[in-house]
């Protein structure tokens, strides 16, 4: 009698690995459609008049909390004080 179980575990593990494949696929068009929407927005924004490299700044604030960019920006001033550039 033979025993077919590796088989089978072998098509299910690789059904399971095709799916995930599949689905990181999905999402690398979906993360591709995504940045290309976004590129679409900045050359509008640009067109307007608007100063992308400034916006994409203010994007990366928002991110971020309010209390560390206030410490950062403490600390530049400090160090633009100490280097005269104040």
């Amino acid at each position: 009698m033979t025993d077919t179980t590796p088989d089978v575990n072998y098509n299910v593990t690789a059904d399971e690995l095709r799916s995930f494949v599949e689905r990181f696929e999905r999402l690398e068009a979906e993360k591709k459609d995504i940045a290309d929407q976004q590129k679409e927005v900045m050359a509008e924004a640009k067109g307007r008049g608007y100063d992308t490299k400034v916006m994409r700044k203010i994007i990366a604030l928002r991110k971020r909390d309010r209390d560390d960019i206030a410490e950062e920006e403490a600390i530049l001033e400090l160090y633009k004080e100490a280097l005269g550039m104040r």
